[in-house]
């Protein structure tokens, strides 16, 4: 049994995780992961009358828990990139299997179920501005999965070498890695009205996706190489930021895991929604129903 000293595994002094500020027992099962903090009041705003349990905040990382008709949710914002989600994943894990009070590992494992909601930007011309678009799978160009041993095991390393040969991946770039969503998750969530796709979650959001301002990126032509892409049938939908890291540490921990975005910029027609978070508030309404 893993016993975890304080320079590892850091709890304040209300027995709260080091950057979540939640204690274990106002973690929830079902978790509900989005980007940005004020998104977290928006989908408690459907939580049952009376069934706030917690409202913490702490810098990018704001944690309500409550219930949706009965069932049992937190909703925890991410802030922008996987490198926080390295941060949330880890203290989510924590809290559901780490005893605080002795830093021990929990004998009996939990599994927690995780759906990003986000937003994100289409890479073929048939996925409209306002589209429901589900990661079946995730392609990390960050890198952090990297740091983990069995990357190797959980990845799809044949989707990995064909799409470095084909996109011609900067060699100094971190080497991307290809990781698959829940299935029982991805069926639930999406059902038949949401597109399944591949999305790449990029470290940057300017020349990590193919955004051209002051800087010349090192594959002028990368993103046309990403449209054309395609291998064994699946071709790529969309970038966003997180979905990458939330996928491959789930597997790893033993959780499940998906994101669903709704489409807010059409990369291929250079077009962009602005006023988009009605939209977002059908999918999140969507996803309580169906998590």
């Amino acid at each position: 049994m893993k016993t975890f000293p304080s320079s590892q595994l850091i709890i304040n002094a209300d027995g709260s995780a080091f950057h979540l500020h939640i204690r274990p027992e106002h973690l929830a099962d079902k978790i509900i992961l989005v980007g940005d903090q004020d998104r977290v009041n928006m989908v408690a705003s459907f939580f049952d009358e009376g069934s706030i349990e917690c409202d913490i905040q702490s810098r990018e990382f704001h944690t309500i828990t409550g219930k949706y008709k009965g069932k049992r949710i937190s909703c925890v914002s991410t802030g922008i990139g996987t490198d926080n989600i390295d941060i949330v994943m880890n203290e989510l894990d924590a809290l559901a299997n780490i005893d605080f009070n002795t830093r021990t590992e929990k004998p009996v494992k939990r599994s927690l179920e995780i759906c990003r909601i986000g937003t994100c930007g289409a890479m073929q011309d048939d996925l409209p501005l306002g589209t429901f678009l589900v990661s079946q799978k995730s392609i990390g160009f960050d890198g952090v999965l990297a740091f983990y041993k069995g990357r190797d095991e959980i990845a799809d390393l044949g989707f990995e070498k064909a799409l470095v040969d084909f996109i011609h991946y900067p060699e100094k770039a971190a080497r991307p890695y290809v990781v698959a969503a829940n299935p029982e998750l991805v069926d639930r969530i999406a059902k038949d009205d949401m597109v399944r796709g591949c999305t790449i979650a990029a470290n940057g959001f300017y020349g990590p996706q193919g955004r051209v301002l002051r800087c010349d990126i090192a594959v002028a032509d990368i993103n046309e190489r990403i449209t054309d892409f395609r291998y064994e049938g699946q071709r790529i939908t969309n970038y966003e930021m997180e979905g990458s890291a939330i996928a491959g540490l789930s597997l790893l921990m033993g959780h499940k895991a998906m994101t669903v975005c709704c489409v807010i910029a059409q990369r291929k027609v250079e077009a962009a929604n602005t006023d988009y978070k009605p939209r977002i508030k059908q999918l999140v309404e969507t996803v309580l129903e169906r998590f």
